[in-house]
């Protein structure tokens, strides 16, 4: 907490009363907000944990398929095999809006009417287990695009948590309490020259007063003086 180093006028302690309180108000909103996007954010990282325990079997299971079928196939027929892909997919990215954070969304769509066909190869000089890792692969697809899009979500809010959380401290560490500091000591002196201001006052009216009863005591002496000449005369 540190004082700011301003003049001490009435002006300017107006000036920062306006700026404590937008800033006691943008604290509260970033406050919402950092608690929103962690609400979301824990809900996020538990549909992730979910369908990435639903995917990783799935996976496994595409690999294993596949390391069997090179084993059982040669090099070559499997590399043939593979070569020209029968299906191809456009991917679709989109955008969405969470509490002001734009993240990704994406879909796709298959180029061929007839989803289940996705093998690019005769099954005469390939194995069964080729196939499997291949349907299993299609079916895998659809789960691995969603599951990337919520971890890229989760990341973008996990980044956008972390600038709120430095905007929250900001304000309720140094800029409120440098403002509350600088309002107080501005009051201080203002209230200090006040009295001054008063004590001046005073000390004026004082001599005022003084200056009076001088100036009749004066006036009064003489009156005497006047008097007393009459009275000899």
């Amino acid at each position: 907490m540190a004082r700011l180093n301003v003049n001490p006028t009435r002006m300017v302690m107006t000036t920062l009363k306006g700026r404590l309180k937008v800033a006691v108000k943008g604290h509260k909103l970033l406050k919402d907000k950092r608690d929103e996007l962690m609400k979301n954010f824990i809900d996020l990282a538990k549909e992730i944990k979910i369908l990435r325990e639903e995917v990783e079997p799935m996976l496994e299971d595409v690999y294993g398929s596949f390391s069997v079928a090179r084993a059982v196939i040669q090099p070559e027929i499997l590399e043939e095999a593979l070569m020209y892909p029968k299906q191809s997919v456009n991917l679709i990215a989109g955008e969405k809006n969470v509490m002001s954070v734009i993240v990704p969304e994406f879909d796709y769509e298959l180029n061929s009417n007839d989803s289940s066909d996705v093998y690019p190869y005769g099954f005469a000089t390939t194995s069964g287990e080729l196939d499997k890792s291949i349907e299993k692969l299609s079916d895998l697809f659809p789960k691995l695009l969603k599951l990337s899009s919520m971890e890229k979500e989760a990341f973008l809010l996990a980044d956008e948590i972390e600038k709120t959380r430095r905007r929250v401290n900001a304000l309720e560490y140094v800029k409120i309490p440098d403002y509350q500091e600088t309002i107080k000591y501005i009051r201080m002196k203002l209230d200090e020259n006040d009295r001054d201001s008063q004590t001046r006052l005073m000390k004026v009216k004082d001599m005022m007063l003084e200056e009076e009863r001088q100036k009749e005591i004066k006036q009064n002496r003489e009156k005497m003086e006047e008097f007393e000449k009459r009275m000899k005369s």
